[in-house]
């Protein structure tokens, strides 16, 4: 895998971008213009439309299609209603971004109720595309990735408290090698292994999560038919919101029934900016 640094300048130009998608997303009926766009932003329209063709990969009025509800049902229609056997070894190949094959073990009810005793603990922060990490492994793998929404004092009592009996030690470095891993600079081969800490219920959300399409949206619908749970809404719903592994898991890319892209815990406008830069890379 590429252990290199995440792409440089990336951070800055998701700032930019986070803000013209929360702007289309409150304006996006009204079409407006990039000029308008980079009135509002206060930046030159050549520098906008670079910018954001070169961090999501499309351009925005390309997003601007993206946000309207036709276009989420059509995306809808057309994701496949049940796992396809190519989708059950990870993330799609058709990813321009790289091939991430994401694999699953859930700890046992014992093991949960240990608190995480017995189990060394890395923890850091480090710069994604999408903003700052809190990320946090085990030997046995990713225990947890959170975007920084929350003074880092906070998220980390709440890293502790999710795993109070564990030997929590802080590696910046170290979490700065496995953001590059998950976020190379060049397209490459990669594997990730999760370790799940949640109900056998939430754990079978979260594995067919991980089996869904890279670029690709999922209804709640869809979800708990994928489970066999067609009833499960609701319940699909709690286990997504209990969620402690962000991107890996992607629930950013489920959404409601009518298309609307529905909450997210790290923010709409970052769920709508890992959608957006998903599909940009598969050319969708």
């Amino acid at each position: 895998m590429n252990m290199g640094a995440i792409p440089s300048g990336q951070e800055r130009h998701y700032a930019l971008v986070a803000r013209a998608i929360a702007y289309l997303r409150q304006n996006y009926r009204q079409q407006p213009t990039l000029e308008q766009l980079a009135a509002e932003l206060a930046v030159s329209p050549f520098h906008l439309q670079r910018l954001f063709a070169e961090w999501a990969g499309i351009s925005p009025k390309r997003f601007l299609q993206f946000l309207s509800k036709t276009e989420a049902r059509a995306r809808l229609r057309a994701a496949r209603p049940a796992l396809a056997v190519s989708e059950e070894i990870g993330l799609s190949s058709v990813s321009r971004l790289h091939d991430l094959m994401v694999s699953c073990e859930a700890m046992t009810p014992g093991e949960i109720k240990a608190g995480g005793q017995g189990l060394e603990m890395v923890h850091g922060f480090a710069e994604s595309p999408f903003g700052e990490v809190l990320v946090a492994s085990t030997p046995r793998g990713v225990c947890h990735f959170a975007f920084v929404i929350d003074a880092a004092a906070t998220m980390l009592a709440e890293l502790s408290q999710a795993w109070p009996h564990a030997q929590h030690r802080r590696d910046d470095e170290q979490a700065r090698r496995l953001l590059a891993e998950i976020f190379p600079t060049t397209p490459v081969r990669g594997k990730v292994h999760l370790l799940l800490r949640g109900t056998n219920f939430q754990v079978k959300v979260w594995e067919a999560l991980t089996h869904t399409e890279f670029g690709r949206v999922i209804s709640y619908q869809q979800l708990a038919d994928r489970i066999g749970s067609p009833q499960a809404q609701r319940a699909v719903g709690s286990a997504l919101a209990a969620n402690q592994i962000g991107f890996l898991i992607p629930c950013h890319r489920v959404i409601r029934d009518s298309g609307e892209s529905g909450n997210y815990r790290w923010g709409v406008e970052r769920k709508l900016a890992l959608q957006v830069w998903e599909a940009g890379k598969t050319g969708q």
